[in-house]
């Protein structure tokens, strides 16, 4: 279930939600709030997105893509 990015944990895997022209669209990469913004949970750089939403990151295993 979605959540106001407003009450996101810091530190944590997320999977974000952006909102633009199109409609919500969820990021495919994991993230993680930091007090510097948002990073890429996997390779640690910065992100500049303004997500509106988040929920728990689930791993997805590769062989069902």
């Amino acid at each position: 279930m979605w959540q106001s990015i407003l009450n996101a944990p810091f530190f944590q895997s997320l999977e974000l939600a952006v909102l633009d022209e199109e409609g919500m669209h969820a990021l495919v990469f994991p993230c993680e709030r930091t007090l510097e913004g948002w990073k890429h949970a996997l390779g640690g750089m910065h992100v500049d997105v303004h997500p509106t939403h988040w929920r728990d990151w689930i791993e997805q295993d590769q062989t069902d893509a």
